[in-house]
């Protein structure tokens, strides 16, 4: 995990560092940085994710109630970063990291106020062929009535696949949403409040799914059959698929591996 402080001027307040490296090496470091021997408090934060996803956060702090922040150059910033990027997943469909609940390495206390994710999605076999999401979660000092050990929030991805260029290359771009209690999609993004008081040494889990069929980007652009998705070709004489017309006429496209295909997914008749 790479760890940032932002300031008014957009400069890191320090080097980048390795989250779980020391500090503060030897005695003589402690007394000049002011280094905390004691680690803050954390939650733990799970991520069950499908396969070809990753889930990679930002966690943004803020100065603590009274706590006026001051960088070297004599301006006040209000706003702290820190990045995770988990090196290993704990199991192949699984990551996991430490989220720490203040930051004090920057001579003033800073307090947790909401983490981002960024969910990316590998579509294709090129490092390009990805889509990416975001889920936020803000963190309230109101006090909870219950004090869970693990919050668990559900979201699915649905793959939307389109056609671009003048070759009509297939493209896909993630929707990803939050799931209601009945398992459906809602329109809201991923993620909730968490509370202040519920979070040390407790664990947040985001279990995220694919939707078993991906759907067409453009309403209407697409027709259905029984061996799959044609591309309408219509008015315009664009190169991408068009609003179908009646009768509807078709257009051939390319899969990212480069095959000429007539139907979505399975590339024949």
């Amino acid at each position: 995990m790479k760890k940032h402080v932002n300031t008014p001027n957009g400069k890191p307040l320090i080097p980048t560092i390795k989250w779980g490296q020391a500090l503060c090496l030897g005695a003589f470091a402690l007394v000049m940085s002011g280094c905390s021997m004691t680690p803050p408090k954390t939650f733990n934060f799970q991520a069950d994710v499908p396969e070809n996803f990753t889930v990679t956060g930002t966690a943004n702090y803020k100065p603590a109630p009274g706590e006026t922040c001051i960088a070297p150059s004599g301006e006040a910033f209000t706003t702290g970063s820190l990045f995770f990027k988990p090196e290993q997943p704990k199991t192949a469909h699984q990551v996991e990291f430490k989220v720490p609940l203040t930051d004090d390495d920057h001579g003033c206390s800073m307090v947790l106020r909401g983490l981002k994710l960024t969910m990316e999605g590998q579509w294709g076999p090129r490092e390009l062929d990805m889509g990416q999401e975001t889920a936020s979660f803000s963190v309230s000092d109101e006090p909870s009535e219950q004090t869970p050990v693990v919050q668990v929030f559900k979201g699915q991805c649905q793959w939307y696949f389109r056609t671009m260029g003048p070759y009509r290359y297939i493209v896909k771009i993630p929707n990803c949403r939050a799931l209601n209690a009945n398992g459906d999609m809602e329109k809201r993004m991923i993620g909730g409040r968490l509370h202040r008081d519920q979070l040390a040494d407790s664990t947040v889990r985001l279990v995220l799914s694919v939707a078993k069929e991906e759907e067409p980007y453009f309403n209407r652009y697409w027709i259905k059959t029984a061996a799959g998705w044609k591309p309408c070709k219509g008015n315009w004489g664009r190169d991408i698929e068009e609003l179908c017309v009646s009768p509807p006429q078709f257009k051939n496209f390319k899969m990212p591996d480069g095959r000429d295909c007539t139907v979505y997914p399975n590339c024949t008749k």
